[in-house]
This record gives structure tokens, C-alpha cells and sequence, in this order.
């Protein structure tokens, strides 16, 4: 008999139990927006950090509450955006899209201090006398940026320096996290003309630690008719609202660091032009000239 009062008991209590934990799911409830699945359906599931937020769940209750942009996402790009954009009821943008570029182009140009013998990655190079170059700028080229990519976008190029792959590129700028030196920056995909330094050092000793240094000499500040590019700094950077890719720039620069580097072929080509350009100046400052001077004087 005891045997069925315990049980009866228990099976009271376990049914007392259920309907409260049955009122209090319901009373504490937490009300989640159908929208959220969605919009984490829409994004890419690269949970790489490029968004500024903790993956991709995270950055869907963002979008959703309004503190990140539709297309907050650099990996899933318009697609995302637009899926998103749709879920949410709003436009989505129609900004370019945008890859990193690495502001340096030194590599093997760049003079050594010393050859280093650790650990192949850039944050453990630094801590050894703050690396082996002697550029206190330049890229190390041991890659930590290439591991850090997770779309294959980040090679070590043959002259040791990194370059990205825009193509591959999804701008999460997980590379530009990882380097030590700072040197890598997100820019409007359609832009081909860049400064691939970013030494400060004044143009004596920026030329004395790397053939490829920017020296701040303003040849390609003077150049420039659209005002896109200013010397800095010591250093040339790019306005890439005004730029207008017609790499005259290039053309001037006597250390080659803008690129695309202008051949050989293009530079004499630039040099014919100019001295055809002063020449016919020249002579029409001479008609002039000589045209004032026939000019009698007239009559007092």
C-alpha cells in the first residue's frame, strides 16, 4: 500500500510540475523574429569576423535590429544583400564593391638587417628586433595574412611581398587584421591605380632602406589634373573618389611604387609627349613675342 501511496504522490507532483514548467514556457517565453532564420539562411556561413560582428548569427540580429546595414556582410556580397533587403522590406545598396590591397611592393627590393631564422609568420618576426627589414614599414612576406584568408585571395608573390587575388577577394579583411604593419586597406574594385608604400620616413632615408620606397618627391601630385593624389606624410596616398585610373601618375614616379609600374616603353613615350607639349609652347611663346615687336607703335 505504501508502494501506491508513493507513487500516486509522485505521479501528483509530476503533473503539478508539468503544468508549471507548461505556464511558465509560456509566461517567459522568449518571442523570436520569424525574420532571423531567414536573413541567417541569406548570409554566406563564413562566420569570418568580416563584418566587424561575432559570425553570422550575430550579424543577422544586428541587420534585424537595425545597427548593421543589409549588406554588412563583404563575403556574401549583393547576392546577400539583396536577399536580405527583401526579408527586411528595404532597398538594398548599391555600393561598389570593394578588395584589400597591400601598400607595399618592397619584398626583395628592401634591404635586410638581418636574416631571420624563427617561426615563418609576421607577428613572430616582429618580436625579433622588430623584424629583419629595415624598412620599419614594409611587408615581411611571411604570410600571416595568407593564413588568415580563408578564400585562397592572399599569395606570396615571387619579389616576397604579399598581393591579393581580387578576383577571390571578398573584402573581409580578415588579412588586414593579421598583419602586423598595418598595410593592407579595403579599395573600390574598379580602382587600378595604387601606392604600394606607405613608409614615412623622409625621402633620403626611405630611399636608403628599399629601391621601391616612396620618397615624397610630389611628381605625381603635380601630375595629377583630377587632385586624386597627395603627398602625406612623406609619403603619396590615393583619393580614389577622384581618381580616374588614367595612371599618369604612374608615368612620373621615379621609384616605381604606383602601380600598375609603367614600362620602360610607356615612360619615354610620356617623356616624347611632354617635350612636343614644351616645345609647341615654346614657339608660341616666340610668335608672340616676335609678333609684339613688329607691331608699330602708335601714332602720340
Amino acid at each position: 500500500m505504501n508502494i501506491v501511496y508513493a507513487i500516486l504522490v509522485l505521479s501528483i507532483l509530476g503533473a503539478i510540475f508539468a503544468v508549471i514548467l507548461a505556464v511558465a514556457s509560456i509566461v517567459f517565453a522568449v518571442k523570436t523574429d520569424p525574420r532571423l532564420p531567414e536573413i541567417v539562411d541569406a548570409l554566406p556561413g563564413a562566420n569570418c569576423g568580416g563584418c566587424g560582428y561575432a559570425g553570422c548569427s550575430d550579424c543577422a540580429g544586428h541587420i534585424l535590429d537595425g545597427s548593421a546595414p543589409v549588406n554588412a556582410c563583404p563575403v556574401g556580397g549583393a547576392a546577400s544583400a539583396e536577399k536580405i533587403a527583401a526579408i527586411m522590406g528595404v532597398e538594398s545598396s548599391s555600393a561598389e564593391k570593394e578588395v584589400a590591397f597591400v601598400r607595399c611592393n618592397g619584398g626583395t627590393a628592401a634591404k635586410k638587417r638581418f636574416e631571420y631564422r624563427g617561426v615563418l609568420d609576421c607577428v613572430s618576426a616582429t618580436k625579433v628586433a622588430a623584424g629583419p627589414l629595415e624598412c620599419g614599414f614594409g611587408c615581411l612576406g611571411f604570410g600571416s595574412c595568407v593564413t588568415a584568408c580563408q578564400f585562397d585571395a592572399m599569395h606570396i608573390a615571387p619579389n616576397g611581398c604579399a598581393v591579393v587575388d581580387p578576383v577571390k577577394c571578398t573584402d573581409c579583411m580578415a588579412c588586414a587584421t593579421a598583419c602586423p604593419r598595418k598595410l593592407i586597406i579595403s579599395v573600390p574594385v574598379s580602382k587600378k591605380v595604387h601606392v604600394a608604400c606607405i613608409n614615412q620616413d623622409k625621402g633620403k632615408v626611405a630611399m636608403s632602406v628599399c629601391a621601391n620606397s616612396c620618397i615624397g618627391c610630389g611628381l605625381c601630385e603635380k601630375e595629377c589634373k583630377k587632385d586624386a593624389i597627395h603627398v602625406t606624410n612623406n609619403v603619396a596616398a590615393i583619393d580614389y573618389a577622384k581618381c580616374i585610373n588614367c595612371k599618369m601618375c604612374t608615368k612620373v614616379c621615379p621609384r616605381d611604387c604606383i602601380l600598375p609600374i609603367a614600362t620602360p616603353e610607356e615612360k619615354e613615350k610620356y617623356k616624347a609627349v611632354k617635350k612636343a607639349q614644351a616645345d609647341k609652347a615654346k614657339a608660341a611663346a616666340e610668335a608672340a613675342a616676335a609678333a609684339q615687336t613688329a607691331t608699330p607703335a602708335p601714332n602720340a
